[in-house]
C-alpha cells in the first residue's frame, strides 16, 4: 500500500514539475517578446539619437564661419558659396578699410598745409565743420547766431582759415570721399552679418533634412524565435535585422 502511495505521489510531482515547467516556458516566452518590444524601440530611438545632428552646433559653425554648417550637415555643395561670399567680403572690407586710411592721410594733410589746421586731437565733427566755414570766427559767428554757445570754439588750437572758397571746396571733397568709404565699410560689415544669417538658416534646413532622411532610411527591428522543444540547449533566440 506503501508502495502504491509514494508512486502516486512521484506520478503527481512529475506531472506537476512537467506543467509548472510548461507554464514557466509561456510565461517567459510571453515576458521576452513583451520586453523584446521595448528593447526595441528603446534601441532604435538610443541609435537614431546618437546619429542625429544637432541644429544648435549648426548654428554655432555657421555663426564662426559661413558653411561650416552645412559641412557638419554632410552637404557642402551650398555651404562652399558662403564660405567664398564670407572670404570675398573680408577681403572687400580690409580693402576699403585701407583706401579709408589713405583718404584721411590725404584730407589731414591737405588742411594743415593750406588750411593751418592742428590736426592733433580733433573729433570727426570738427573736420566736418572746417569743410564747412572758412574760418573759425565764420564758423563761431554762426553758432553765436543760433545761439548754440555751447558748440563754439574757442581754443587756439582748434583755429583754421582757408585763403579761398576753393580750397574749403578741394578739402570738403577729400572728406566726403573719405566718409564715403566709411559708410561703404559698414554696408560690407552689414553684408558679412547677412551672409552668416543666410548660412545658420541654411545649414539648420540641411541639419533637419539630414535626421529625416535618416529616421526614414535606417530602421531596427528585432524579433524573436522560441523553441518549444523541452529538450533543445536554446529555447529563445533574438534576432537583430538593419534595413537601409
Amino acid at each position: 500500500m506503501k508502495k502504491i502511495l509514494f508512486s502516486i505521489l512521484v506520478l503527481s510531482s512529475i506531472t506537476f514539475a512537467q506543467e509548472v515547467q510548461t507554464k514557466s516556458s509561456q510565461d517567459l516566452k510571453i515576458f521576452a517578446k513583451e520586453n523584446l518590444k521595448k528593447s526595441d524601440s528603446n534601441f532604435e530611438i538610443e541609435y537614431l539619437q546618437s546619429k542625429q545632428k544637432s541644429p544648435a552646433l549648426a548654428i554655432l559653425y555657421s555663426a564662426v564661419l559661413p558653411g561650416m554648417g552645412e559641412l557638419y550637415a554632410d552637404n557642402y555643395s551650398s555651404g562652399k558659396y558662403f564660405t567664398i561670399s564670407e572670404a570675398s567680403l573680408w577681403l572687400v572690407y580690409f580693402g576699403m578699410d585701407y583706401h579709408a586710411g589713405l583718404k584721411k592721410d590725404n584730407y589731414l594733410a591737405y588742411a594743415k598745409t593750406f588750411g593751418g589746421v592742428d590736426v592733433a586731437n580733433k573729433d570727426e565733427d570738427f573736420f566736418a565743420n572746417i569743410g564747412n566755414f572758412g574760418s573759425i570766427e565764420d564758423y563761431n559767428d554762426d553758432r553765436s547766431f543760433y545761439r548754440r554757445f555751447n558748440e563754439m570754439y574757442n581754443d587756439p588750437s582748434y583755429n583754421w582759415r582757408w585763403n579761398s572758397d576753393g580750397e574749403r571746396r578741394a578739402y570738403r571733397r577729400l572728406w566726403v570721399s573719405s566718409q564715403q568709404t566709411i559708410i561703404n565699410m559698414r554696408f560690407a560689415t552689414g553684408a558679412l552679418i547677412l551672409n552668416r544669417l543666410m548660412s545658420i538658416i541654411n545649414a539648420v534646413r540641411l541639419v533637419n533634412v539630414y535626421n529625416k532622411n535618416l529616421q526614414s532610411e535606417s530602421s531596427y527591428n528585432f524579433f524573436m524565435d522560441y523553441n518549444t522543444d523541452e529538450t533543445a540547449i536554446q529555447n529563445i533566440s533574438i534576432n537583430l535585422i538593419k534595413s537601409f
